[in-house]
């Protein structure tokens, strides 16, 4: 019996320098594509008007954890892109997201090239609140392709 993917057990792997170990994530969002298109209006056809294909867009990936320490590789990576005032170059990398079934194998999986990060952010602390302070971390990438 085929039973469908439940969306709470996933992995994330940032490929090609960082061999992160603290890639646990609460959620992980934006992974979509959507094909740009362009209308062109043909001449003496009023009926309707075509839509030809442009190109692909992507969203921001986005992540969401517990904030991290200073000492953490992914941390460090986003310091590098955000506060080094790019005076030392900072890689783009591959992430991997991997929805995984019952027996911790992937039933699918995503790779985003070349990603960098491009905003991060701390959820707002309060003084009444009994909660993880949050991180999110957004991600740009050239282009996005389902492994699995």
């Amino acid at each position: 019996m085929f039973s469908l993917p439940t969306a709470f057990y996933f992995r994330v792997v940032f490929a090609n320098y960082l061999f992160v170990t603290d890639t646990s994530f609460q959620e992980v969002s934006g992974i979509s594509s959507e094909l740009e298109t362009e209308e062109v209006i043909e001449g003496g056809e009023n009926r309707y008007v075509q839509r030809l294909p442009k190109g692909v867009k992507h969203p921001l990936l986005e992540m969401k954890r517990g904030m991290s320490s200073i000492a953490s590789p992914l941390v460090n990576w986003c310091r590098l892109a955000m506060e080094g005032d790019f005076v030392e170059p900072f890689p783009a990398i591959s992430i991997c997201v991997y929805l995984m079934d019952s027996h911790q194998l992937p039933i699918r999986a995503w790779m985003f090239a070349d990603a960098f990060p491009v905003k991060w952010e701390i959820d707002g602390f309060g003084s009444t609140k009994n909660e993880v302070a949050i991180e999110k971390m957004s991600f740009s990438y050239t282009y996005s392709h389902r492994l699995i």
